[in-house]
């Protein structure tokens, strides 16, 4: 039996522009061929790859605001996410809504959060799960209560980053107390220049993208790195949380760091070839195989 997961943080409607020929800059518009409407969100998106990979997952979220909620809800159901944990928006708060504009080589987004990312901790019981993942960091900021009920549980916690503009000192703490932080590169830099040490929490796993990821244990001199795949990128949104799932379901498991890394790369894999970031758990590859089923073997 694979250990029961609960994942907090932002849950968002994407609206997923795809295929575009470029990034819009100012002054330009840039039309895309396809759009599709998804639920959305790292905690989600790495949620929903953990449960195609077969561990029991939760969401806990608080959840957009009607119309968007029932999009949502919908896609998590289809993806095997257990929603009871989450939690109506409160009135008067605005829909959380990610656009999301991808080409072959990148993405970006825009992106409106309003509220409150997760319903009160005090909510769920946390003794019901083994391991807890926080989809951004900003989550965590907010609610640092998460690390001590976790904690007490006797869970294990893992953290993806997620662009913000603008980290400040008090992250340090909070990176270091987690087992295991999952950034990019973009995020690394952006964290080196408050003086985060680039091996802050126990175990750190960098996020490199087509050139694959790396990992090192804080106390360790020498990083393990396990290269990507090339694959044909249909839409890049939702990689870096598809690959957490990949990598945390080895760790969880105690494999060695080259195994987890190998795991997570693939399961990135799979989700760029899909739209959405959970999309690549569905397309058919071959006579009715699915991108899952190949990562597992």
């Amino acid at each position: 039996m694979k250990k029961q997961i609960l994942c907090a943080g932002r849950l968002y409607c994407d609206l997923v522009f795809a295929d575009a020929p470029r990034l819009p800059t100012l002054g330009t518009e840039v039309f895309a061929p396809t759009l599709s409407l998804r639920a959305g969100g790292g905690a989600f998106i790495t949620g929903a790859t953990l449960a195609a990979l077969g561990h029991p997952v939760w969401q806990f979220s608080t959840l957009p605001a009607a119309p968007f909620d029932t999009i949502v809800l919908t896609d998590m159901k289809e993806h095997c996410v257990v929603a009871t944990a989450c939690k109506p928006a409160a009135d008067g708060v605005d829909p959380q809504i990610t656009v999301a504009i991808g080409s072959q080589s990148d993405r970006a987004f825009l992106t409106r959060a309003d509220g409150p990312a997760t319903p009160d901790p005090a909510s769920i019981r946390f003794s019901d799960f083994s391991h807890l993942h926080i989809g951004e960091l900003r989550t965590l900021q907010d609610m640092p209560v998460l690390l001590e009920m976790a904690r007490s549980a006797g869970l294990t916690i893992s953290l993806d980053c997620s662009w913000q503009d603008g980290y400040d000192e008090s992250v340090v703490d909070l990176i270091a107390a987690v087992d295991v932080f999952l950034p990019n590169e973009r995020e690394v830099a952006a964290l080196a220049t408050i003086g985060v040490p680039e091996a802050c929490a126990s175990l750190t796993v960098i996020k490199s993208g087509m050139d694959g990821a790396r990992a090192r244990m804080r106390n360790d001199n020498a990083w393990t790195h396990s290269p990507a795949t090339p694959v044909e990128v249909v839409d890049a949104t939702g990689a870096g949380d598809a690959f957490n799932a990949g990598f945390l379901s080895s760790w969880l498991d105690q494999a060695p760091l080259a195994k987890c890394l190998s795991k997570g790369n693939d399961c990135g894999s799979a989700a760029v070839q899909a739209l959405g970031g959970a999309g690549g758990l569905k397309q058919p590859i071959g006579s009715g195989q699915n991108l899952v089923d190949a990562v597992l073997g």
